[in-house]
């Protein structure tokens, strides 16, 4: 064969090798470029939070030795505090210091403050009574429940005992604005005018939790004004619906404890207003 044929053919099967390779890069770095997964972020509603770290305060009576918290007098108190949130500070603050409260008395300015009176009211109280064995407690807490960029849920809770034929329970909720800086109200959600539907509506879930008919009398078991079913301000905004909060005695003796009613987004979804804290979870 002739040397030229030879050399003719080896460089066109080379020219080949060379373009198959060429094809298979581009093909490949194709693939590649369109695999690539891109870091999109996730909805904008969860995009700039508010900081917060959680503070502890802990008091305990010069009596209490060695014992633990839960048999001397002892105060515990745990909660958020916000970075460049004064407003929101302030509120966690009032709601820790006021829960348990009575109207006839003037609230403490500050965690430490209630902390430092209890101490000194169970101190005088030993004073008064060394024999006894009662001893005071305090355990409360604010924690953040929810938090995105439209909304700031808490709830705010605890025990205590400072005498008395039993302690007392509490639970609350801050439910914020973080873009305003204010607390959302109940009529920052529901429509103008709608509120007495919002009731009609969670009547029929509480009388359904509490296995009542819908005629039956709510005069013996409960303590509605004038016997009729109302609304408390003590709610959180939830993904699911609106959680409602009755504390000890405010409809129910003691032993019954506090009552819950969650009233789900589907069955007021007609009477909230739109682009409001809640819209988020609307389906």
């Amino acid at each position: 064969m002739d040397q030229r044929v030879v050399i003719k053919r080896t460089s066109c099967q080379l020219m080949k090798n060379i373009f198959t390779f060429t094809f298979l890069s581009v093909v490949l770095l194709s693939s590649c470029q369109f695999t690539t997964p891109t870091n999109k972020p996730s909805h904008d509603i969860f995009n700039d939070t508010l900081v917060y770290q959680y503070q502890t305060l802990h008091e305990r009576a010069t009596d209490c030795g060695n014992k633990p918290d839960s048999s001397c007098t002892a105060v515990n108190i745990k909660y958020p505090v916000f970075k460049d949130a004064h407003m929101l500070n302030d509120t966690i603050t009032k709601r820790l210091t006021q829960m348990f409260v009575m109207n006839d008395k003037k609230p403490d300015t500050s965690v430490t403050a209630m902390a430092k009176k209890i101490i000194q009211s169970y101190d005088d109280f030993k004073k008064s009574e060394p024999k006894s064995a009662i001893y005071y407690t305090l355990d409360s807490y604010a924690k953040v429940l929810l938090q995105d960029s439209a909304l700031v849920t808490l709830e705010c809770g605890g025990y205590t005992f400072q005498g008395g034929a039993h302690g007392a329970s509490y639970t609350g909720f801050i439910n914020w604005n973080p873009k305003v800086g204010k607390n959302i109200s109940i009529n920052d959600i529901i429509a103008g005018g709608k509120y007495n539907e919002l009731t009609k509506v969670a009547e029929g879930i509480f009388r359904k939790n509490e296995k009542l008919a819908d005629t039956a009398s709510l005069a013996r078991d409960y303590f509605f004004k004038d016997n009729e079913f109302a609304l408390n301000n003590n709610f959180s905004v939830t993904p699911t619906g609106l959680r409602f909060i009755y504390n000890q005695y405010e409809i129910k003796p003691y032993a019954a404890g506090k009552t819950e009613l969650l009233i789900p987004y589907s069955s007021i979804k007609n009477i909230l207003r739109p682009n409001t804290a809640v819209s988020q979870f609307v389906k």
